[in-house]
């Protein structure tokens, strides 16, 4: 019995994830305006670019006001360089059409397969590489999962199944459920790998119905988070990642390193030591894949390396994230 002068250890309710996707913002002079920076909207590009915005206000709230060159800012507002050509820049830059097995089910390396879980996320980033891809012709969920799954069940190389999109964690956790209940009949999976930025941009969304699925997969669980800069893993992130380490997940991260944004040893240094903290091992740092629209954030692979090299100088090694590049048609990721 918890009396009026003992404090209460209960967990303090989360916001409802739906909510708060649904009160993301949408426009870009929005979120100018709540980043007291409207100055720069007659910068926009028309349009958004051709990519629409997309931030939970959760996320904006982790933003420097009045920065320009905040690097969660520059992460999802829409540049004027978007929309220059560059050479080598393509709608498809890691070969993800070429390397569909089934509806919906991208069949890259040996021993595992990749579902198109869900066509949208919580958050649009200006880097994304599926920012051209075709989700409504390539959704594993728009065939109730059946051609993926019938594929995977009869694919018994394959031993991980990964879940990614899109983001799969904005899909409610009852059609999580479908998916994985739909796996049952493959006994050759072992294990299932979850790539979300929700738990980052949208912590709220690892609430106990999501956990409660989590943890009662009869597989492994590992969770791939997606957090480039250090100041995006506050307090609500660290205990998403909390939750999540509880319901029995493996936590690592991957990071796309980003030209005015993390291209910074200290910053890379406070982000893997930030991980760490909150429980999650810095897995990747990948090179930009060349996507149009995105060419102002390349970073040269010369500065690449010697920022991986001032990592292994200043940390130990289980925190220094490998450096690598996605190739179509390759058999693995590619070291640099």
């Amino acid at each position: 019995m918890i009396t009026a002068n003992e404090p209460s250890t209960q967990r303090k309710p989360l916001p409802d994830w739906r909510q708060s996707l649904r009160d993301a913002v949408t426009d870009p002079g929005e979120l100018l305006a709540l980043v007291g920076l409207p100055q720069l909207a007659a910068r926009l590009p028309a349009a958004d670019a051709g990519f629409a915005v997309k931030v939970p206000r959760g996320f904006i709230a982790r933003m420097r006001c009045g920065d320009p060159h905040d690097p969660l800012l520059l992460q999802v507002l829409p540049q004027l360089a978007e929309l220059d050509e560059a050479p080598g820049f393509t709608d498809d830059a890691v070969g993800d059409l070429d390397a569909v097995a089934a509806h919906g089910m991208l069949h890259k390396y040996e021993g595992r397969a990749l579902l198109i879980a869900a066509g949208s996320c919580a958050v649009n980033c200006r880097y994304c590489f599926r920012r051209h891809f075709p989700y409504a012709e390539e959704l594993a969920a728009a065939h109730a999962w059946r051609e993926a799954i019938d594929c995977l069940s009869k694919d018994t190389s394959i031993r991980e199944v990964i879940l990614s999109g899109g983001d799969p964690l904005v899909l409610s956790t009852h059609k999580l459920t479908d998916l994985t209940d739909g796996l049952h009949g493959a006994s050759h999976v072992i294990r299932v790998r979850i790539h979300s930025r929700l738990p980052v941009v949208l912590p709220e969304r690892i609430d106990d119905a999501f956990c409660a699925w989590l943890s009662a997969l009869p597989l492994q669980r590992v969770v791939v988070l997606h957090a480039n800069h250090p100041n995006e893993l506050d307090a609500s992130v660290e205990a998403a990642c909390a939750r999540l380490r509880d319901a029995g997940a493996t936590l690592l991260n991957q990071s796309v390193l980003l030209r005015g944004v993390n291209d910074d040893a200290d910053a890379l240094t406070r982000l893997s030591e930030r991980l760490f903290a909150c429980g999650v091992l810095p897995y990747y740092l990948h090179q930009l894949d060349r996507v149009r629209g995105t060419s102002h954030f390349e970073v040269a692979d010369a500065r690449a390396r010697g920022l991986v090299d001032s990592l292994r100088a200043r940390l130990p090694g289980y925190l220094v994230p490998r450096l690598v590049r996605e190739l179509p048609g390759a058999n693995a990721k590619r070291p640099i």
